[in-house]
C-alpha cells in the first residue's frame, strides 16, 4: 500500500511516501525550489518522493493532508468574531487567502494531482505531529506529548500510543499555547518569527534567567502543565503585523527592532530575556511530561513533536528531569514532519496496517551518482580531483580539517528536518577556536553569538559529552540534544562548545552514515579527537543544498576551502571563475547555466 502525506499553505511545505509501511521518501518543497520555508503546493517534493518510491501518483492510494482546513477556518472566523472591530484587517487579509485557496485544498489536490477524490483523506494537525514521532519510533506503546504554535484549534496534546492506534487524552486550545509564548519573546527580542526561535535558544546562555517572575505574570500555569496567556498582553490572535501589544510592551520595555542590533548585538537585557522564556519553557514542559507520566500509568517511553520539540536544550532536560526512560523524536518535529505523521496516521492508525520499522536516520532526501556529479564537473568546465577509493578519501579529508581547512561536504541522500545530518554540511576541526568566528562571518554570514555543532563517532559521545548510552538516545542521531561537554574536554573543543559549556551534538552511527562516520573515524585518528565541527551547507536566508550545483554555488561565494562532493575534490582556487561567470541555477538545480558577464 502507497501512502503519501503533505504539508502545505503555512511554512515548510513538504510531501512523504510510506510503502508497506516503510517510510521510503520525505523532503521539504524549499530544498528543490530554493525558496526559504516554501508554503506552497510542494509540486517538486512529490515529484521527488514518486520517483524514489519508483511508482507514480496513479500507483498511490491515498494521499492525506496534514490538517483539518474547515476546522482551522472555524477557528479563524470565531477569533475575528470575538475581537472584533481589532481584528477587521487580518480577517480581511486571512480571508482573501481562506476564500481563494485554502478552503478548497481538496479539490485542488484532486485538480492538480489528477486524482478521484476518494483518494483524498484529512488528519488533525496535532494527530499529524503525534504520529509522525510515534509510529516512527522503536517503541511499541508510548505516551506523547505535542507542541506547537497551533493547530487548527489545538496547541498541546497529550496522548497515548498502542500497537498501531493513538488515542489522544488532553489538549490545550488556542490562544493559550506555548509555542505562540515562545515565539512572542522571539519577536521581542528581534528576531523574526517562525525563523529566529533557535536564535533565541542560541542567545540565552549569553544572560540569566532574572525575568521569570514577570514572564509568569503574563500566564497562569498549572500543575499538568496546562497554562492560560493573559490576552491583554498579546495581539497574534487579531494583528496582522504584531504579536506584542502595548500592555506587553509597557510590561517588559520596548521590543528591540533595530536590524542591525538584532544580528550583532548581544545586550544584556535582551539575553537576560532570552535565558528567562526558556527556562520558563522548560518549567512548563517538564510539568507536562511529568503529568503526562502519572495519565500514562507510568509508560516508560515518551514521544515529542510539534515545533517546540525543536527547542534542543528543553529537549535534553526532558531526558535528564523527566520521569520517562526513553524519549524519542522525529527527525522533522514541526509542520514539515506533519506530512510524515498524516501518511502514518493513515496507513496505521485508520487503516490499521501494521507497524513498520523505527526510523533510525534522516537520510529520505535525493542523491546523485558518481556520474551525475562527474557530468555537472566536467560540463561547466570545473577543474577536480577524484580519490576512488574510500579510505584513501577520509584520510584526505581528516588532514586537510587538521591542516585548518573548511570544507563542504556533499555526500547521499539529503537529510530530512531542519539539521544537517553529515550529507550536506559545512565542516572543520572543533580543535581551533578561530572556526567558530571564520565560519560564521566568512562563510555562514551570521550573527557572532551563534554556536555550531559538533558530530562525535556514536561508539566515544560519551568520553566528550554527557550522553551516557549513546546508541540508546534517537533524538542525538537528529541533532535533538543539547548536552553538556565535559569539562575536561572543553579545551579540547573550543569551536564547538557554546557559553554555558554545551554543544548540541549529532551522534554518527556506521550503520546508517558509514562515509561520515569513516571521514571523523579517521580524523580521530589522526588528532585523538573523533569529532569535526558541523554547521548546514548554506548561506544564511537560503534553503540547505539539493543539487552539485547549489552546493558549487554556495561553496563559490562563501570562503570554504575545499568542496567536497562524494570522493570528487574541487579546490578554492578554482573559485576565480566566479570572478567571470554568473551562476543561474535552473529551476530543477541540477546544472549550472554559464552566463558571460
Amino acid at each position: 500500500m502507497n501512502v503519501l502525506g503533505l504539508s502545505f499553505y503555512y511554512h515548510d511545505s513538504a510531501a512523504a511516501l510510506v510503502k508497506d509501511g516503510v517510510l521510503v521518501a520525505a523532503a521539504e518543497e524549499e530544498r528543490f525550489s530554493r525558496v526559504k520555508h516554501d508554503s506552497g503546493f510542494p509540486e517538486l517534493a512529490i515529484e521527488f518522493a514518486l520517483k524514489t518510491g519508483g511508482i507514480t501518483i496513479d500507483d498511490v492510494d491515498y494521499i492525506v493532508f496534514y490538517e483539518k482546513p474547515f476546522v482551522k477556518f472555524e477557528r479563524m472566523l470565531l477569533t475575528a468574531m470575538a475581537t472584533f472591530p481589532k481584528s477587521a484587517s487580518v480577517f480581511r487579509k486571512s480571508m482573501q487567502r481562506w476564500i481563494s485557496d485554502k478552503l478548497w485544498i481538496k479539490s485542488m489536490m484532486s485538480r492538480r494531482l489528477k486524482v478521484p477524490r476518494s483518494k483524498l483523506l484529512f488528519a488533525d494537525h496535532h494527530m499529524s505531529h503525534a504520529a509522525s514521532s510515534y509510529f516512527t519510533s522503536p517503541f511499541d506503546e508510548s505516551a506523547i506529548l505535542t507542541v506547537d504554535g497551533a493547530g487548527e484549534w489545538t496547541t498541546s496534546t497529550m496522548a497515548i500510543g498502542k500497537g498501531n492506534k493513538i488515542d489522544i487524552k488532553k489538549e490545550i486550545r488556542f490562544p493559550h499555547s506555548l509555542g505562540l509564548l515562545y515565539s512572542a519573546f522571539t519577536a521581542y527580542c528581534g528576531f523574526e518569527i517562525n525563523e529566529g526561535e533557535y536564535k533565541l535558544m542560541g542567545m540565552h546562555p549569553y544572560g540569566k534567567p532574572t525575568m521569570c517572575d514577570k514572564i509568569y505574570e503574563l500566564l497562569e500555569v498549572a500543575e499538568d502543565g496546562s497554562l492560560w496567556h493573559d490576552m491583554k498582553f498579546f495581539s497574534y490572535h487579531f494583528s496582522t503585523n504584531d504579536t506584542l501589544s502595548k500592555a506587553f510592551e509597557d510590561h517588559f520595555g520596548k521590543p528591540r527592532r533595530d536590524p542591525k542590533l538584532q544580528d550583532t548585538s548581544l545586550d544584556p537585557y535582551y539575553c537576560d530575556m532570552a535565558a528567562s522564556i526558556q527556562k520558563v519553557t522548560e518549567e512548563i514542559l517538564l510539568k507536562m511530561v511529568h503529568h503526562l507520566h502519572e495519565l500514562s500509568g507510568g509508560m516508560k517511553n515518551l514521544c515529542l513533536s510539534g515545533g517546540v520539540a525543536l527547542n534542543s536544550v528543553a529537549n535534553y532536560k526532558i531526558l535528564r528531569q523527566g520521569p520517562f526512560e526513553n524519549v524519542y523524536i522525529h527527525p522533522a518535529p514541526g509542520d514539515d514532519g506533519g506530512s510524515v505523521g498524516a501518511a502514518y496516521w493513515a496507513y496505521n492508525n485508520l487503516l490499521g496496517q501494521p507497524r513498520g520499522p523505527a526510523l533510525d536516520h534522516a537520510y529520505l532526501g535525493s542523491e546523485y551518482s558518481d556520474a551525475e556529479i562527474e557530468e555537472f564537473l566536467t560540463s561547466n568546465d570545473i577543474p577536480f580531483e577524484k580519490i576512488a577509493d574510500d579510505r584513501e578519501f577520509y584520510k584526505y579529508v581528516a588532514q586537510q580539517l587538521a591542516d585548518g581547512m573548511v570544507c563542504g561536504w556533499y555526500r547521499g541522500r539529503f537529510e530530512w528536518g531542519p539539521r544537517a545530518l553529515g550529507a550536506r554540511s559545512i565542516i572543520a576541526d572543533p580543535r581551533r577556536m578561530e572556526m567558530k568566528e571564520k565560519l560564521n562571518s566568512k562563510i555562514k554570514f551570521r550573527e557572532a553569538f551563534r554556536p555550531f555543532a559538533p558530530s562525535v563517532l556514536e561508539e566515544r559521545a560519551n568520553e566528550f559529552f554527557d550522553i551516557p548510552e549513546a546508541e540508546k538516545h534517537f533524538p542525538a542521531r537528529f541533532m535533538l540534544y543539547v548536552s553538556p561537554v565535559r569539562e575536561e574536554k572543553r579545551d579540547v573543543l573550543p569551536a564547538i562548545t557554546h557559553e554555558d559549556g554545551s554543544g548540541r551534538l549529532q551522534t554518527v552511527f556506521k550503520d546508517t552514515n558509514p562515509a561520515y562516520h569513516g571521514m571523523i573515524e579517521e580524523f580521530g585518528n589522526l588528532t585523538g579527537v573523533p569529532v569535526v565541527m558541523n554547521t548546514s551547507f548554506n548561506l544564511k536566508g537560503e534553503p540547505i543544498v539539493e543539487s552539485p550545483a547549489h552546493a558549487f554555488n554556495t561553496f563559490s561565494l562563501s570562503g570554504m576551502d575545499l568542496l567536497l562532493l562524494g570522493n570528487y575534490v574541487v579546490k578554492a582556487e578554482h573559485k576565480k571563475k566566479i570572478a567571470e561567470t554568473k551562476f543561474h541555477l535552473r529551476h530543477h538545480g541540477d546544472s549550472v547555466t554559464q552566463m558571460v558577464s
